[in-house]
């Protein structure tokens, strides 16, 4: 029981050489939370060491019972300092002549609100729009059970306007001087008429300026299919509300991969739809060139249902562009494109393509992917300007030092360089899509699995390479404004990963088919 007190005291002081010298050094140490198993003593050191303290508490109760002569279980009753009863359970083994922890799970009261998922929630926030009145009475009925999407919930990013709510965008400040909204986004009243009901507003990277989800202000929402790994951004909250099971639908936007990105980290189904082909009216802008409304859903069936009820959506509101396309053509993996992601990615990808019956070809060289990006960037950072610099000049204090360096670089594009910018992402989007054709093409979601929490600093190095090679790989739809699905794979070591599918404007539903067809 001394060692048991000597932990206690070194856990509430942090002291984190005397947590690690109580726990066993072997790589099958077990420490468990609500967030997830650490499995090894080095996992959990590094844990220990980022975390910056446990939450304070008094232990009310312990427990033993002897397990064997050297092994013994002990329960704690605890009381956390915020209130509410907790619960630690331990595995004491002796060896020579020392105890020490083998396995530990760690029992807090559950939040009334994860923060770093969620901005504002109800029950909902916002419930559904009834049915208009065929009948002559002017009563409004309740929405029969079989609207689409009848008893669905939704998470919406915090860019789309909610009637009567602020538009956050990831931060505080911009929070502040927001007014509320007089009417929802477009994409938000079509869901609503769908019969859907909004759960909440979910959290963004700021500005939606990210592809990580780590979002300096609040926090990083969780990644329930890999814990302690990074959630993938800019449309991480809502990521995450429907990884966690918080809501059915994630409504979020896409502008270089933040559809894709945290589908793939969080082994969800996701599309980017055609550019322009979904109303983004309400929807506050980063890039116009290349936003895109999109959602993400934890199976292929109600994504194909969200897809067709938004399609339609598009023909009623006389969209111009093709909706009805086919994706029925050859699939074709690009080989180029696989050389940017990390090995056990790139094979995870190239399987399951090839058990689909795909062919193989060059496609995009790595060299001429990374030209698509910078010239992606470079857009981007032209229209980021242009729609937010006013805001961002008066409020860099205010920032979160990753994207306030976005915004300064932005500020710092010449005149010139936008034209040609723009001027060569015209020229690459008629090329892509007269390469890709009638074709579909599989390239990965993402270059890598999530990266670790614990190395996953806001604008450091492992996100910033993570954010280049990625970006390098969704600049291919994003430039040619075509539709992509990513698709939940798992890595050898069992790693959520994503496989993307890129196809035809406007064969959006078709393509959430053919990816159904392919891994539902």
């Amino acid at each position: 029981m001394l060692r048991f007190w000597a932990y206690e005291a070194a856990l509430m002081g942090n002291d984190v050489a005397a947590m690690e010298e109580l726990f066993a050094d072997d790589p099958g140490t077990l420490r468990g939370d609500a967030a997830g198993l650490l499995v090894g003593h080095d996992r959990i050191s590094a844990f220990r060491g980022n975390r910056g303290g446990a939450p304070r508490r008094t232990v009310r109760e312990v427990h033993r019972r002897d397990l064997a002569p050297d092994a013994a279980l002990l329960i704690a009753i605890t009381r956390p300092a915020k209130g509410g009863r907790g619960q630690q359970t331990q595995v004491w083994q002796r060896s020579g002549g020392i105890w020490r922890v083998t396995a530990a799970h760690v029992a807090i009261p559950a939040a009334p609100l994860d923060t770093r998922i969620w901005r504002l929630v109800g029950d909902p926030l916002v419930p559904t729009n009834p049915a208009v009145p065929d009948d002559g009475s002017g009563e409004l009925p309740h929405l029969a059970d079989e609207a689409p999407l009848a008893g669905r919930t939704v998470a919406v990013k915090d860019l789309f306007a909610v009637a009567g709510q602020r538009i956050g965008a990831g931060s505080p400040a911009w929070l502040e001087e927001a007014e509320a909204e007089p009417a929802h986004a477009a994409a938000v009243e079509a869901l609503l008429d769908a019969g859907a009901q909004v759960k909440g507003i979910a959290r963004t990277d700021e500005f939606a300026y990210s592809l990580a989800g780590t979002n300096t202000h609040y926090g990083t929402p969780p990644n329930p299919e890999a814990p302690y790994r990074i959630s993938g951004g800019s449309s991480s909250g809502s990521a995450s509300a429907v990884s966690s099971g918080h809501a059915d639908i994630g409504l979020g936007t896409d502008t270089g991969g933040s559809i894709r990105v945290p589908s793939a980290y969080q082994g969800l189904w996701g599309l980017r739809t055609t550019h322009g082909m979904i109303s983004r009216e309400g929807l506050l802008p980063l890039a116009q060139s290349f936003d895109t409304v999109g959602w993400m859903t934890r199976g292929p069936e109600l994504l194909t249902e969200v897809t067709r009820v938004m399609a339609a959506r598009a023909l009623d509101e006389a969209y111009s562009g093709p909706v009805e396309a086919a994706a029925a053509g050859p699939l074709v993996v690009f080989d180029g494109m696989l050389a940017l992601a990390d090995d056990d990615v790139a094979v995870a990808v190239r399987e399951a393509a090839r058990e689909a019956g795909a062919i193989e070809e060059t496609g995009v060289r790595p060299e001429e992917a990374q030209t698509l990006r910078k010239v992606l960037q470079a857009v981007q950072a032209g229209e980021a300007w242009a729609n937010h610099g006013a805001w961002v000049s008066q409020h860099w204090d205010r920032l979160a030092p990753d994207v306030s360096g976005r915004f300064q670089a932005a500020s710092e594009r010449r005149a010139d360089e936008l034209r040609e910018a723009g001027a060569r992402a015209k020229a690459l989007k008629q090329h892509l899509r007269e390469l890709i054709g009638d074709r579909v093409v599989v390239i990965p979601s993402a270059s890598s699995v999530a990266p670790m929490s614990t190395e996953a600093a806001a604008g450091g190095p492992v996100i910033e390479a993570a954010r280049a090679a990625t970006m390098a790989l969704t600049s291919l739809a994003g430039l040619a404004g075509l539709p992509a699905v990513s698709v939940p794979l798992a890595t050898e070591a069992g790693l959520p990963a994503g496989m993307c599918l890129i196809g035809p404007p406007g064969s959006d539903l078709a393509l959430v088919r053919r990816a159904a067809s392919i891994r539902g």
